[in-house]
């Protein structure tokens, strides 16, 4: 058995864990401020503390794409070909949010302030639920034939396990955004987070809970797999408790180790599949025989073992360096400014 392909398979995992787990709370502060408030500073409150760390987030969705194309061409060909309405959706979505956080700022009109907010909003609810149907529809299969042609029309990936993914990344993005701010805010925001993550947190998890335990019972997950889902339940509880007593930095591990053995645990069931077939099991790709060759995946190795230690290093010094909450006295009124180049005549 080859085990480069397998060794991919884990980093491609994890790769998207990371992504969930840095860009779940992005995507949920996006949603947050569109409905947890209408004041202008707490809104301006909740954008600061994700302004520093949004855009390296994103790295990890690019990088996971990358890796899915660069390690299984076969695997990113069958599922982007397939995807292809969703995950040109979810791009939208991304141009829609980084647009919307550059923009609001640029001018003082209260109308302009919330026409991006609401696109900041729904650009990452549209990304959230896009994406967790991709990556759902990944680990519970398309209609293959016995070439990886997808079968069935331009809608074929719109069934329940999709939707039960877009529905799981949303409300885990709120949870997780939720105990973010509280985290990283003061004042207002910070409570009203801090009571969301108690009251609806465990809610928004549930149908994360459906889609691993679809996993399990579909592929018959192995004793590893069932123990990550253990060890999920375990870390949606202590996310809880911590939420209740307003313990912001465990409510974040707890909330944080479930999506992260949750999601293990449906890489782990899923395994050797990487995009199962619904209408014959041996029409699906597995790690095996959608990798590339031995070859194209020892240089990435290589490279791998030396970049991606410095990327991680680079993006951990910078939550540390921006690890402090935001306070609403630190956000000054909105105000006008002359630029640059009128100022200089």
């Amino acid at each position: 058995m080859d085990t480069l392909p397998v060794v991919w398979f884990v980093a491609i995992g994890v790769l998207w864990i990371g992504f969930l787990l840095l860009e779940g709370f992005d995507l949920g502060v996006g949603m947050h401020m569109i409905f947890s408030t209408k004041d202008d500073r707490e809104r301006r409150v909740m954008l600061n503390t994700i302004g520093p760390v949004w855009d390296g987030n994103e790295v990890w969705l690019i990088t996971a794409g990358a890796a899915l194309f660069a390690a299984f061409p076969a695997w990113y060909a069958s599922l982007f070909s397939g995807l292809y309405i969703a995950l040109t959706i979810a791009l939208v979505g991304l141009i829609l949010r980084a647009v919307s956080i550059e923009y609001r700022g640029k001018m003082t009109d209260p109308r302009w302030a919330e026409f991006w907010t609401w696109t900041l909003g729904l650009g990452s609810l549209v990304v959230s639920f896009c994406v967790g149907a991709a990556l759902a529809i990944t680990s519970t299969g398309l209609p293959l034939d016995e070439y990886g042609d997808r079968v069935g029309g331009p809608f074929a990936w719109v069934t329940l396990p999709a939707m039960v993914g877009g529905l799981a990344l949303v409300g885990f993005a709120l949870t997780h955004g939720a105990t973010f701010l509280a985290l990283k805010s003061e004042g207002p925001v910070r409570e009203r987070a801090g009571r969301y993550a108690a009251t609806w947190g465990p809610v928004g998890l549930v149908p994360a809970a459906v889609w691993a335990l679809w996993v399990q019972f579909q592929h018959g997950g192995t004793w590893f797999s069932w123990a990550l889902v253990v060890l999920a339940v375990l870390g949606a509880v202590f996310g809880w408790i911590g939420a209740r007593a307003r313990r912001e930095g465990r409510a974040f591990v707890g909330y944080a180790s479930f999506m992260l053995f949750g999601a293990g645990s449906i890489f782990a069931g899923m395994f050797p599949y990487v995009l199962p077939s619904t209408l014959d099991p041996a029409n699906g790709l597995t790690v095996w025989n959608a990798a590339n060759s031995p070859y194209t995946l020892t240089v990435m190795t290589v490279v791998a073992g030396v970049f991606l230690p410095l990327i991680i290093g680079y993006q951990a010094w910078s939550y540390w360096i921006f690890r402090k909450r935001v306070t609403p006295g630190a956000i000054p009124k909105a105000h006008g400014f002359l630029p640059a180049v009128l100022r200089a005549k």
